[in-house]
């Protein structure tokens, strides 16, 4: 094949295409942990996290909240998937091998909110969220209603199980209740409806037994059968790890901040210097955005351990 700028550009719209097809039937579940913030700049503040406005009765003059002296923001990053295309394979009429490569890309980009959410879903017990806290710890901050403070605790140890009523009371059951307790600063309780049990492959079956049976293996009944549905994160890196959620409120666990939504992008003019150099045309994709911590009333995680 005569390799000119007509033939180049007519092989990369059909990888391209390719690309498309690939990004448009690829599978992507972040959407059941995460909320998605479209973002304009570099980065974004979340510092409203630390102070969102509840309906209250009017008496006299309103109520103004102020944001508190809490900064968390979640800064934007670039990230790319790039294939070169060697020209003597376009000579030489191959190059249908980059087929597989294009659908890879395509997938790839598709995914690629799954990983950044996943990333901060394993950072939950080491990294700090809009109060200075770790996303899952034992002392967030939060006011009593009365001017003080007092420490909550949206993290455990307990490991997930059905084996008797006991254990599955001491981890999903005290999870649930414990969110379900969560209050306001002005000790007004939050409402909080857990209805997503997130676990990684190892806890896979214990997860959607608890879920499931009628009976736990001691021969009681399951109380907590159909209580959430479970979502199996394949990327989450702890084998004992475990996450029950709240995705019922405007506000997610979970923050997918998008700069640019994935694009194909290509290079395919024939007198570029890759090109005249190494004889290497480029296709690929590129995006930009992030990930980060909603509400941490939200969430409780137990390690397992």
């Amino acid at each position: 094949m005569l390799v000119n700028k007509t033939t180049v550009a007519a092989i990369f719209v059909s990888l391209k295409a390719t690309f498309n097809q690939a990004f448009t039937t690829a599978p992507s579940t972040w959407q059941k942990i995460a909320m998605k913030v479209p973002s304009t700049t570099g980065q974004e503040d979340y510092a409203w996290l630390s102070n969102f406005p509840k309906m209250r009765k009017w008496v006299g003059e309103k109520a103004i909240k102020s944001l508190s002296a809490f900064k968390y923001s979640v800064v934007n990053d670039d990230f790319e998937a790039t294939v070169e295309v060697d020209r003597n394979h376009i000579e030489d009429d191959q190059i249908g091998i980059y087929k597989p490569m294009a659908q890879g890309a395509g997938f790839s980009a598709k995914q690629w909110p799954d990983e950044m959410v996943a990333e901060v879903v394993n950072g939950a017990f080491t990294t700090e969220c809009f109060d200075g806290q770790y996303f899952c710890d034992t002392d967030h901050p939060v006011g009593d209603g009365a001017g003080g403070m007092i420490s909550v605790s949206n993290k455990g140890s307990a490991a997930l199980s059905f084996a008797t009523l006991a254990l599955a009371q001491g981890s999903f059951g005290a999870a649930r209740t414990a969110m379900m307790q969560f209050k306001d600063d002005e000790g007004r309780p939050l409402n909080i409806t857990p209805n997503v049990l997130m676990v990684g492959p190892a806890l896979m079956d214990t997860a959607k037994a608890l879920m499931t049976v009628d009976r736990l293996e001691d021969g009681k009944p399951n109380p907590y059968k159909g209580a959430a549905e479970v979502v199996v994160n394949t990327r989450i890196t702890s084998p004992t790890a475990w996450f029950l959620l709240d995705t019922t409120k405007p506000v997610k666990p979970f923050i997918f901040q998008e700069r640019k939504a994935p694009v194909f992008v290509q290079q395919t003019d024939p007198q570029a210097d890759d090109v005249f150099m190494r004889k290497k045309f480029k296709f690929g994709a590129e995006a930009r955005g992030a990930s980060g911590y909603g509400f941490w009333q939200l969430c409780y995680g137990s390690t397992g351990a």
